[in-house]
């Protein structure tokens, strides 16, 4: 491409160019335009070849030009753009993807004009290396600083670029920047202020030298050994473009340094390794260590390896030999948990056990080497947070790297890594997606709880986790909550009801299955009254109601919100998550305090009257919630029986003011040792000591044909039936149905939060059926129309689909930018659908929608809830391969106004009471009160046998018989005493739950 004459002067560009780019050597090959910014490139997107912009919403995106510029530095014109980006935004120049990929390989970096404004903002730079396209690539990220005045050359050599692993669209390809295949570049402009940039001349430039574009690396930094054992350390020659080097490379290396003894416990190594010139990339070498048989009992020593090499560049960090630790009590697993607890505790300083109680994000601690630095107990994946690819093997591949970390320190004490799988496995791409609790909580089945949490279980450990956030027994009192689908309901002995699942996640109460290969430590979180927060207290930015405040009497803590742990802690749950909110007890004159700051509740609660012997785990971030400085976070945290942090960018600030804080005496040793032992009994259980690497032989099974039909039935199960005028439902496989709506073929929305990443999103992003699908595959007559914009007549019977978008946490909350009405759109597909003809709506969601206005043009509802990935389950109940058996776990109110509305209220008036569920393919019973009367006796004499199974199919039989009086009559007089029926047979009571039945029988 000709370049066009400068229109400023030779001196003055001369002045401007650096001194690298004024004098370039003989032999550098011709700098290589990418971008004049001239015209010849066209603002575009995908799959053409152009400049196209992006952003996290609707405003974050830059607005872009190309200007006449008489001071342009190439050409007539540059690149302008002005931008307001809250979130994330920039621009990207992609090559089309039918195009061949360009090969940068011959050159040194890439180099463009950029007109400083003086900010000292960061500007990100990336290119796209390799793969199909450039939305099927690697990313390489750098930045450069806007500290500077007027236009200037920018110059980044590609050794400066670093592999992006918190963010890709599709997955690594080799994660090696070979620079033969690439798709172009992007920039990422600063966020949360307004600003303008000007931007000229994109272009390769230089010679790619082989000190440049050769690396020495090693393939481990850690390489653990027996006493006696020879450690070999594998050192690779790798070339960007895979080339062979042009000049010899050499090694040399030499044992130096670290707490073993050179002679005593190791032969010294030293000598050269040489890669000749012509050697291939990819060539590797081996350096052996040799280590001296060592019978006594011994902590782990370290031996590290200097590198010194020429004519490469040299591996980022030096790799270490380590000596195993053996022979030491804590090391053999015939003894008795606590007595190798007791023993390893006893051999810690103050300074490693501050480490075992904290925890780090995985994003913050890199390729891992603070993992020893600061003897870390624990790393987690906060929502999103994966491994590229975000495949199994990949999460496996990273734990293990992370596991490897912990064998340079003094015991090798494994790392406890954690996750939140909520509803599945739900980080991984692939993995078996359950419905959220709300759905598991509405199918009344504790069997159905402990099968979710079992496949949880076994996909998760099989990709090397050990740990699950899970499962949330909150007791969700208002639907305006953004968490509320994290519930299984509204009533406490509900939620008691299915904690079978924490026999699911971690096996047998007393803990011995936790070291199988499908099992995991759950976590009970958020203790306690999370649920109850109470709407406008919130003071977490825009939140409304999450992390706010929940104010009861202390019978009301009891009888609601901790009764569910006091069940856990019996269920024998590994450990418990505090929540952000605040607990205000009337009467006890403390006010509204936070919940890592109250040592009533968890060390007085929890750990005294519950008794609970496992650990205690921060919620992300929250003691920086509490008031104070820093020091008196940590302080107030711990001593109130917090015994690990969740301080996922701040761990070296906590694990160095906790020990300043012990050294200070404001926390005692003997506390401390009870947080450690804590954490180190888990760890032990786990198995962890004898197999801190994955387990992956469970891998094949994940996403599999199994698991998904336990998901699938739990998605049929969880459906509640509400409305079912005439019979409409179960459809006819004859019956030509039309289809519409906003959610009946989004996978994201039927999934919802917490899937793949922290918020979710609508769309495909996971492997799954939606509903339609699952409808299709069911071998319906289905025509689709989500706007409901095609035609409508000759159907027999509509089905409008429709709901919420996935959120999470409070941004969910209700008046921080969502409501409990539908949106026009579904609106308008529910009004145009069904004034057409029959129709039936199914409402995905995680709480109630308001359909109350609507309510009498529809001939069957639905509470679908989120469903999770198998959108069979949904079609099953619909086309009756499996019966509607779904009762409702909160209840649906008529109006936003009546929030909070619960089940035994003293006023309760709601459009569906708690436990109301219509059913199909089942005889209703007959007859009238003189049955109901009948099934009580019956029911009550079940009771004092201790017949539950009985007690609750008599129970079953009355409640069938009244909502089949009931039908769409629904009043306050009847409502009140089924929904206390239901709350009856939960907690056993099964004669006064047909009693209750009975009044609302009357009442109909």
């Amino acid at each position: 491409m000709p370049r066009t004459a400068l229109l400023v002067s030779g001196a003055l560009l001369a002045a401007l160019l650096p001194l690298s780019a004024a004098a370039h050597a003989a032999d550098d090959p011709a700098p290589t335009p990418v971008d004049r910014f001239e015209g010849e490139v066209p603002f575009a997107s995908q799959p053409a070849d152009g400049i196209f912009t992006w952003g996290g919403d609707a405003d974050d995106p830059p607005a872009l030009h190309l200007t006449d510029r008489a001071d342009a530095p190439e050409g007539a014109k540059v690149l302008t753009g002005t931008y307001d980006i809250s979130g994330y935004g920039g621009f990207t120049h992609d090559f089309a993807a039918a195009e061949p990929a360009h090969d940068w390989s011959a050159h040194q970096g890439v180099r463009f004009w950029w007109e400083g404004r003086n900010n000292g903002r960061k500007i990100a730079f990336e290119i796209k290396d390799g793969g199909a396209n450039g939305e099927a690539s690697e990313l390489w990220t750098t930045s450069f600083t806007d500290d500077f005045t007027g236009w200037k050359q920018i110059e980044i050599p590609f050794t400066d670029f670093q592999y992006r692993t918190d963010y890709q669209p599709v997955g690594g390809i080799d994660d090696v920047l070979g620079l033969t295949r690439m798709w172009g570049y992007a920039v990422t402009l600063p966020a949360g202020t307004k600003g303008d940039f000007a931007m000229d001349d994109v272009e390769l430039y230089g010679k790619a030298d082989q000190t440049l574009r050769a690396s020495v690396t090693t393939d481990a930094p850690v390489y653990p050994v027996r006493a006696g054992g020879t450690a070999k350390v594998g050192v690779t020659l790798t070339t960007t473009g895979d080339r062979p080097v042009d000049e010899p490379v050499t090694v040399t290396y030499r044992t130096e340094g670290g707490t073993a003894t050179a002679g005593r416990d190791y032969t010294p190594a030293e000598g050269t390794l040489t890669f000749p010139a012509g050697t291939a990339s990819g060539t590797s070498r081996t350096i052996e260590v040799p280590t001296r048989e060592d019978k006594a009992p011994a902590s782990a020593k370290t031996i590290p390896l200097k590198l010194t090499v020429t004519g490469a560049k040299a591996p980022a960090e030096a790799p270490q030999v380590v000596l195993d630790a053996h022979g030491l009590p804590y090391l053999n697993a015939g003894l008795p948990v606590r007595r190798r607890v007791a023993d390893l505790l006893s051999r810690m300083s103050l300074e490693e056990k501050a480490g075992q109680m904290t925890q780090a994000e995985r994003g913050a601690v890199g390729g891992g080497g603070d993992i020893a630095a600061y003897g870390l107990g624990s790393l987690l994946s906060g929502g999103g947070s994966t491994p590229t690819p975000n495949t199994p093997e990949a999460w496996a591949k990273m734990i293990d790297g992370f596991q490897l970390r912990t064998r340079a320190t003094r015991f090798q004490i494994p790392l406890i890594y954690g996750v939140d799988a909520v509803h599945g496995h739900n980080n991984l791409d692939g993995a078996t997606i359950m419905p959220h609790n709300i759905g598991i909580g509405a199918s009344r089945d504790p069997q159905l709880a402990y099968r979710t949490g079992s496949v949880t279980a076994a996909e998760v450990r099989a990709t090397g986790i050990p740990w699950d956030f899970a499962p949330c027994l909150c007791v969700s009192r208002d639907e305006r909550w953004g968490r509320s689908y994290e519930s299984f309901g509204e009533d406490p002995a509900l939620v008691q009801s299915m904690e079978t699942m924490i026999q699911g996640l971690q096996g047998r109460a007393d803990g011995r299955d936790l070291s199988r290969d499908d099992k995991v430590l759950a976590t009970a979180k958020h203790f306690v009254g999370d649920g109850g927060t109470a709407y406008g207290s919130s003071t977490t930015g825009t939140y409304t109601t999450d992390q706010g405040v929940t104010t009861v009497t202390r019978r009301q803590l009891q009888d609601i919100h901790l009764a569910p742990y006091k069940t856990a802690v019996e269920r024998g749950i590994g450990t418990v998550m505090p929540s952000y909110s605040s607990l205000d007890i009337v009467g006890d004159g403390k006010g509204a305090v936070k919940m890592h700051a109250r040592g009533d509740m968890i060390n007085g609660e929890l750990k005294g009257r519950m008794r609970f012997d496992g650990f205690v785990i921060s919620d992300w971030n929250a003691i920086d919630q509490l008031p104070g400085d820093y020091a008196g976070h940590v302080r107030t945290a711990v001593n109130a029986g917090v015994d690990m942090m969740m301080v996922p960018y701040s761990y070296k600030d906590f694990s160095g003011t906790l020990a300043d804080e012990v050294k200070a005496g404001r926390i005692s040793e003997r506390r401390i040792d009870d947080a450690v032992s804590r954490i180190l009994t888990q760890k032990f259980r786990l198995g962890l000591f004898e197999h801190p690497y994955a387990d992956t032989g469970g891998a094949s099974a994940i996403g599999s044909p199994a698991h998904r039909a336990v998901a699938r039935e739990a998605a049929a199960e969880s459906q509640v039936l509400l409305k079912n005028s005439d019979g409409l439902l179960p459809l006819k496989k004859s019956e030509k149905v039309y289809v519409a709506g906003s959610n009946a073929d989004d996978l994201g929305n039927q999934t919802g939060g917490w899937t793949i990443t922290w918020q979710g999103a609508s769309g495909t992003h996971t492997k799954g059926t939606t509903v339609l699908q699952g409808m299709r595959e069911a071998g319906g007559n289905v025509t689709y129309s989500k706007d409901a914009s095609a035609p409508t007549g000759g159907y027999d019977v509509g089905v409008v689909v429709v709901g919420e978008t996935p959120y999470a946490e409070g941004v969910g909350d209700v008046g921080n930018g969502h409501s409990l009405q539908l949106s026009a759109a579904d609106q308008a597909a529910v009004d145009k659908v069904c004034a057409a003809m029959k129709c039936a709506v199914l409402i995905v969601s995680g709480r109630p929608q308001l359909v109350g206005d609507r309510l009498g043009e529809i001939d069957a509802l639905v509470a679908s809830w989120l469903p999770g990935t198998e959108g069979e389950g949904v079609a099953d109940v619909l086309y009756g391969t499996r019966p509607f058996t779904g009762q409702l776990p909160v209840t649906w109110p008529k109006s936003e106004s009546q929030l909070p509305i619960n089940v035994g209220d003293a006023s309760y008036d709601p459009q569906f009471p708690y436990g109301w569920g219509l059913t199909t393919l089942t005889d209703v019973p007959r007859g009238g009160a003189a049955t109901l009367h009948a099934l009580a006796v019956a029911a009550a004499a079940a009771e004092r046998r201790g017949a539950g199974r009985a007690g609750r199919e008599l129970v079953a039989k009355a409640r069938l018989l009244v909502q089949n009086k009931v039908g769409t009559g629904m009043t306050e007089a009847v409502a009140k005493p089924f929904a206390d029926a239901d709350h009856l047979l939960l907690t056993g009571r099964y004669g006064k739950a047909v009693e209750k039945l009975t009044e609302a029988y009357r009442a109909a």
